[in-house]
């Protein structure tokens, strides 16, 4: 087992591109590429299908499902 954090993959479909970025500096880099390259519009987000897992999982800890 290791200390590394996650990383999360991030696309965004204007672009065509996907990345991956450790899960402190994801909403912050997310943000930033949506203003520099999108004029603040949310266009790249959480790969759906990782947004979609994380979502279940906090809803299970949460006793929701």
């Amino acid at each position: 087992m290791t200390d590394e954090e996650p990383d999360v993959p991030v696309y965004c479909s204007e672009c065509g591109t996907t990345t991956r970025i450790p899960l402190s500096e994801l909403a912050d880099s997310v943000e930033r590429h949506n203003q520099q390259m999108h004029n603040g519009e949310a266009v790249a987000q959480v790969d759906p299908n990782v947004a979609e897992q994380l979502q279940d999982i906090v809803a299970k800890d949460l006793g929701l499902l």
